[in-house]
């Protein structure tokens, strides 16, 4: 009873599941989607929806695993503190590195992804920018909103998302209609699948990334467990099911054989739309997976810089006046947006590398973290994750293995997919 009290005071009014949902959802699905279909063009649909729901299992689990032990924390406290309390100095220099990296290099890939599909769209309109200004001012644009506040970042990624939802479904349930199921069982080309499999779980664990947001929803929420659970399980599975569908609508309409040119033209986001504008009959619709394409990119660029923002507040202890938070805005959004200025189109490599470092916060961290604060109360009766020990060894597991997959295809040691 005194635990729901708790809960209760900790609640923060008017503040629904729905909002949190939306923070996850709107972190996780974005300009990672993009490359799913490409990566996976090689293993085609089956084997893509095996990996989606095991990445999107292991990463669901990782992330509760997160919320455990953050919740032994004050709200507030971010990854900076958690791995120095729990692990110790290496942890938290470790930990630290990567999540900056991640974080900074998905920054400048949204950026550059940002300044991609905002030319494209401008194009249209007959408007030419170069790219690397297009990229400056979707920053700075979307740099003011994280500024502003987390409530602002809540209130307009829900709006970009619910915008997201409707110009997706209009656009990819036409190509759905159209799907060519032979297209999907029985692909083109040559007859290997599962071998491509290992190279393109790293793309999966990077469309599933919205950890750095757990402590900003317990920053948020305060210690209300069972409502932040349900944001995550809700955000990750309207992720997944958007995933699934975006599979179904590519393969199903583009021939493998295709995706070999769309990944000799660098596979990137504008190129794809490109490939299914060519499938799509109407303008209309066109112009609906354009519009989607933007504001995936856009709520992506604030969830991620949310994340990073919150942490590095954390990190240089700047407090949450107008001058904490500029300077804290300065730290975040000036070095990324100098690197998509310096080089405009490194929008794939980015997210390769931000997988990598990646499986060390996101999904070997906390399961550690998690681990850790059990021993240490080991008879606090607060949000457990269920599974025991073989949960987190399992995640563990699938950093590693996940980790390793990418050094591998970066070695060339990985048979990846590229000519038809």
């Amino acid at each position: 009873m005194a635990n729901h009290m708790n809960a209760a005071k900790h609640r923060a009014s008017g503040k629904s599941v729905l909002g949190g949902a939306m923070i996850i959802a709107g972190t996780t699905v974005g300009a990672g989607m993009f490359s799913l279909p490409v990566v996976s063009a090689g293993m085609w649909f089956g084997y893509s929806l095996a990996m989606l729901l095991g990445v999107w299992f292991c990463m669901l689990m990782s992330g509760l695993l997160l919320l455990e032990a953050n919740l032994h924390f004050e709200p507030g406290d971010s990854f900076d503190t958690l791995t120095r309390v729990t692990l110790g100095q290496f942890w938290r220099v470790i930990n630290g590195v990567s999540i900056a990296f991640v974080l900074y290099i998905l920054t400048y890939a949204y950026i550059s992804g940002g300044g991609s599909i905002v030319n494209h769209s401008l194009s249209a309109l007959g408007v030419s920018l170069p790219q690397s200004v297009a990229g400056l001012v979707f920053a700075i644009v979307l740099a003011l909103v994280v500024f502003i506040s987390t409530k602002a970042v809540d209130r307009i990624t829900t709006i970009m998302l619910g915008g997201m939802m409707i110009t997706f479904f209009l656009a990819i349930g036409n190509l759905l209609i159209d799907i060519d199921t032979v297209k999907l069982a029985s692909p083109d080309g040559e007859s290997r699948y599962l071998p491509y499999l290992l190279a393109a779980i790293p793309f999966g664990l990077a469309s599933f990334g919205y950890h750095g947001n757990v402590p900003s929803l317990v920053k948020y929420y305060g210690k209300d467990a069972n409502t932040i659970v349900k944001a995550i399980v809700t955000g990750t599975s309207i992720a997944l099911v958007i995933y699934v569908c975006w599979l179904v609508a590519t393969m199903g309409n583009i021939q493998r054989s295709q995706f070999a040119d769309i990944i000799a033209q660098g596979g990137n986001i504008g190129v794809l739309v490109a490939a299914l504008s060519g499938v799509i009959a109407s303008q209309w619709l066109d112009n609906m997976l354009t519009l989607f394409a933007n504001l995936a990119v856009a709520s992506s660029f604030l969830g991620v810089t949310l994340g990073l923002f919150d942490y590095l507040a954390d990190l240089f202890n700047f407090d949450d006046s107008r001058t904490g938070r500029i300077k804290t805005a300065a730290v975040t959004f000036i070095p990324p947006t100098i690197l998509g200025l310096l080089f405009p189109n490194g929008f794939i490599l980015a997210i390769g590398f931000a997988a990598l470092a990646a499986t060390i916060w996101a999904v070997i961290v906390p399961a550690l973290l998690a681990y850790k604060v059990r021993q240490q109360y080991p008879n606090a009766d607060g949000f457990k994750v269920p599974g025991g020990t073989p949960l987190i060894v399992l995640v563990v597991l699938f950093g590693m293995i996940t980790a390793t997959c990418h050094l591998l295809a970066m070695a060339d040691i990985l048979p990846v997919f590229k000519q038809s």
